[in-house]
This record gives C-alpha cells, structure tokens and sequence, in this order.
C-alpha cells in the first residue's frame, strides 16, 4: 500500500530559546490511524504543525499524497485536514453556517456542492439535529466532532487531529474515536495525543515521540513484544516506593486497595515479592520515556496497515 504521509529526517529548531523541538523525525504513515504518543512539549504539535505547512523546518523532507508539502505547500493543503488542539469559533453563527464558510475557503464553488458535502458531514459526525444551532454552544464533544467535519471538506488524504480526546467524557471520547476509525478507512488519520489507552484502543500503527525524537514506531502489538515478560509488580507502602526506586527500573505507579501498587521493568524477577503482569502498551511508553534510547522492530517506517491492539493496561 502506498504511504499517504512520507517525513524523511525533519529537524526544527526554535531560535528563542535555542529548543531543538523536532530532531530527525521520520515516519511513514499509511491508510488507517496512526497514533503519535509522547507527553507534553515533546514535539508532537510543532510536527503536526509543520506536516500542516504552518511553519518550515529546517531541514528533511516531508511529502503528503505524492506532494511536495515544502516545495508546494498551497498544493499540500488541498489535502490535508487539520484539527488543532485548540481552535476557535465565531459566537452566534451555526454549524451549517459556519462549515458552508470553510467549504468555501477549501475552493469548494458550487454551492450544490458544498450543500450536499456539508450534509454528508453533518450526518456522518452525528450533527445534523444540531446544525442550526451555534457551535459556540455546543459541548466539548460536539466541538471536537464538528473540528473533525470542517477538517474533512473537501475529501483530504490526510486528518491531523491533534489530543482530541482531551477533557471529554468516556462516551464522548468512544464516539470521537470511533469516528476516526470510520474516518480512516479511506484517509490516513493522524492521532496526536498522550493518553496511550487512545492509541491501544484505535491505531493500527504508533510512534512514541519524546524531547522531538521518535523512540518507537511500529504496531501496537509490536511494541508490547519488546516488554513480553518483563513486567513485574507488587504492593508497598507508600514509604517503599522510593526505597524500591533507586533499586530497580519503575516505570509507573498506581492505587489500589489504599496501597501503591508499582510495576517495574526486569529481564528477571527482582524478589520474590514482585508477580509478573501481562505486558500492555502504557509499560512499554513509561519503559521507553525512562531510557530514552531509540528502538524500532524491522518495520521502522510503522506502516499502519496491520490491526493490533493490546487489551487496557494492567
């Protein structure tokens, strides 16, 4: 299958500050949702940003649908759709109304055009009972679904959404999802975010990002393999955990039954007191944020066409 977004060695350094925000990104990125996981400031919005044609980096090369996006960033948008983090809305005006305004900015002319693509659109994110309404009113989720509706006018290649789930409910979060997926059948979708049960519920292919390197790509289920029997946990007292720390790799911590359970990373069991636990995504991101080394299995391009999701952390 051919790759629909192709970045070779993008670097971007903000002159500010002297911040290397991006060093050597590369990544392909194929039909279906692709997860870009990483915490915050560790570049996932300067590369969404920069994949969008909103600013130049440095150096490398990046090519959407066959497009030049530096050479040619006009032509790039034509298919690329974008949702930001944060976007605004004018108050008062509604959803049809609106969507009809950025149809025309995306050279949609025809107004039987736009008519039929602002249905279509309106349906398919479950908007159409409230398009007369003002989009200033709308919930967080509504909001999130309806940045996700103008980011599809005009039929792009690409869908950048970036941390779409932030802050909504967990119906709203499994219908924002569930729309990229439906979404992705046809596009490449593009998923920033730090919350590592977005990416293990709905990509098919990932790439962890931290301080502005990619440190994983690949599948979900591939980067499960590399922390396969390597998970180990207990429960402690609280005044353990620091003891327990300087000891051995913890890579995450939680409450349970009023004590802290922590989970750890070993190669072999660390005491007697530790079980092991099935390996989930959420350990590997902690492992690889912790070591802060590059490691990639034999698909370093994260192709994401092969389904694979591990089952909720543990």
């Amino acid at each position: 299958m051919t790759d629909i977004l192709k970045l070779a060695q993008v670097s971007k350094t903000y002159t500010s500050g002297n911040v290397r925000a991006l060093d050597n990104v590369s990544l392909d990125v194929g039909t279906g949702v692709f997860g870009l996981l990483g915490p915050n400031g560790a570049g996932k919005s300067t590369l969404m940003r920069t994949i969008a044609t909103l600013q130049k980096p440095d150096s490398g090369t990046i090519h959407v649908g066959g497009i030049d996006a530096i050479a040619a960033p006009h032509q790039a948008r034509t298919v690329i759709g974008f949702l930001p983090q944060d976007f605004g809305v004018y108050p008062n005006v509604s959803a049809e109304d609106l969507l009809d305004y950025f149809a025309r900015l995306k050279g949609l002319a025809s107004r039987g055009e736009r008519r039929g693509a602002i249905e279509q659109l309106l349906v398919r994110t479950n908007l159409w009972e409230a398009r007369g309404r003002a989009v200033s009113e709308y919930s967080g989720g509504m909001l999130k679904r309806f940045g996700v509706a103008q980011a599809l006018l005009g039929t792009p290649k690409l869908i950048m959404v970036d941390e779409p789930t932030a802050g909504l409910d967990p119906e709203e979060r499994a219908r924002l999802l569930e729309l990229l997926v439906d979404v992705g059948e046809s596009a490449a979708v593009l998923l920033s975010t730090h919350i590592v049960e977005d990416v293990s519920d709905v990509c098919s292919g990932m790439a962890i990002i931290n301080k502005g390197r990619v440190i994983f790509s690949g599948t979900p289920g591939q980067a499960v393999e590399e922390v396969r029997d390597h998970v180990w946990a207990m429960s402690v007292n609280r005044d353990e955990t620091v003891r327990i720390a300087r000891s051995t790799e913890m890579i995450c911590q939680r409450l349970s039954g009023g004590k802290h359970r922590i989970f750890v990373y070993a190669t072999a069991k660390p005491d007697d007191r530790f079980e092991p636990v099935a390996a989930s995504l959420e350990h590997v991101y902690f492992h690889r944020l912790q070591a802060g080394n590059e490691f990639a299995p034999t698909n370093r391009g994260a192709r994401n066409t092969v389904a694979s999701a591990p089952g909720a952390p543990q």
